[in-house]
């Protein structure tokens, strides 16, 4: 017969030995997107424009693109002493991690001068203003006036006070509203929306039903598809991104790079004393607008810490997206077409707003917005 002291022993051993045979190990083949430690996402020396088919990275014309399969890294405390060594890029990414299979956010977010509340709000922004909230029961929907903005940015990015600069140091309200777009979404999450854009349908159509919603994380529509000779007149890049609305998960690699690629830019450019010569149209349009937007976006597509590289013919291109009709899967982004967020223009093989791929309407003719912006989208013979 065993004694007390030796049944504990043996007890102990057939514990601890169903321990190390039953647990779970992680899968090392398993890991999300753009889900990257430092060390894994070396910083990005910014978006470059697209050459056209020259090098040798992905492209493909199916629905998928193969994505980077590393293993997710255990999350880690840096001490402020690690912090300070990291670039902005790495900075960014530590404070707002990117989660591939959260949900997207319910929030929707706007800027304008005034609140809805107040009655110096303009009347011809608020059926725009409300369609969101009608078409999104139970979103959290705000209006954020640019003196709050300020206190936002202050707040969301506390630990990266080269970035605070950066904002509040932007000489044009319209380049303060492209960052912040771009700094709400990489924070928050959700969907931004110009004041001037009216909900068609809710986001939650947006997505195709067959694809899954933990797959993507980055939702954007073709805002200029202009085959014509003489596109170069009118557009800044062949295939054009619009950046008037867009739906994202907190913490996606692109909005990480244009927010670090801004702030680099934007404080050398004041240190240098030229921060304030971005006073014309086109000058915003590469600066902070659709330009930069859309390159941004295809340096992710051809970036190999993202996809796989191995099969690869050629860069992904804008031949890639003119002339869609149908959303289409790059990675973990879905690229909706010219109809979907640019209804009604009549030309670009753009639908009208009652097609069933039309989401948002943009108001090209924003009586806020700079002269060369207000009829960007819509070409004039």
């Amino acid at each position: 017969m065993l004694s007390f002291k030796k049944a504990v022993v043996a007890a102990a051993f057939i514990l601890t030995t169903l321990f190390l045979i039953t647990r779970r190990h992680p899968d090392p083949s398993r890991s999300d997107v753009g889900n990257y430690t430092p060390a894994d996402a070396p910083p990005h020396d910014g978006p470059k424009p697209e050459k056209g088919v020259e090098a040798a990275a992905p492209v493909t014309t199916s629905s998928s693109i193969p994505l980077d399969r590393t293993k997710r890294p255990p999350s880690r405390q840096l001490s402020m002493e690690a912090l300070s060594r990291l670039s902005l890029s790495e900075k960014l990414a530590y404070q707002f991690p990117y989660d591939l299979e959260t949900k997207f956010p319910a929030y929707i977010w706007q800027t304008w001068k005034f609140t809805p509340a107040s009655g110096e709000f303009d009347d011809m922004y608020r059926p725009a203003e409300a369609s969101w909230t009608e078409k999104h029961p139970g979103f959290v929907h705000e209006v954020i006036t640019d003196r709050v903005a300020v206190h936002l940015m202050r707040h969301l990015y506390a630990s990266t006070p080269e970035v605070v600069e950066a904002y509040e140091s932007l000489p044009l309200p319209i380049l303060k509203a492209d960052f912040f777009r771009y700094l709400v979404l990489l924070a928050r999450g959700g969907i931004y929306s110009d004041i001037d854009t009216h909900a068609i349908k809710s986001a939650l159509d947006w997505i195709p039903p067959n694809i899954p919603h933990e797959t993507v994380g980055l939702v954007i529509g073709i805002e200029a598809d202009p085959d014509r000779p003489d596109w170069k007149d009118w557009y800044s890049r062949r295939i054009q991104f619009c950046q008037w609305t867009i739906q994202s998960k907190p913490g996606h690699p692109v909005l990480r790079q244009i927010v670090a690629h801004i702030t680099k830019e934007t404080l050398a450019r004041k240190e240098a004393g030229t921060l304030k010569a971005v006073a014309s149209d086109d000058k915003v349009v590469a600066f902070t607008g659709p330009a930069i937007w859309t390159d941004t976006i295809f340096a992710f597509f051809n970036d190999e810490r993202y996809f796989d590289m191995t099969s690869s013919i050629r860069n992904i291109t804008w031949k890639d997206f003119t002339g869609i009709t149908t959303a289409k899967k790059v990675g973990d982004v879905i690229v909706l077409p010219i109809t979907s967020f640019s209804p009604g223009v009549d030309q670009m093989g753009a639908g009208s707003p009652d097609d069933p791929m039309a989401y948002v309407k943009h108001d090209f003719e924003g009586t806020w917005k700079p002269t060369s912006l207000r009829h960007i989208g819509v070409i004039t013979e």
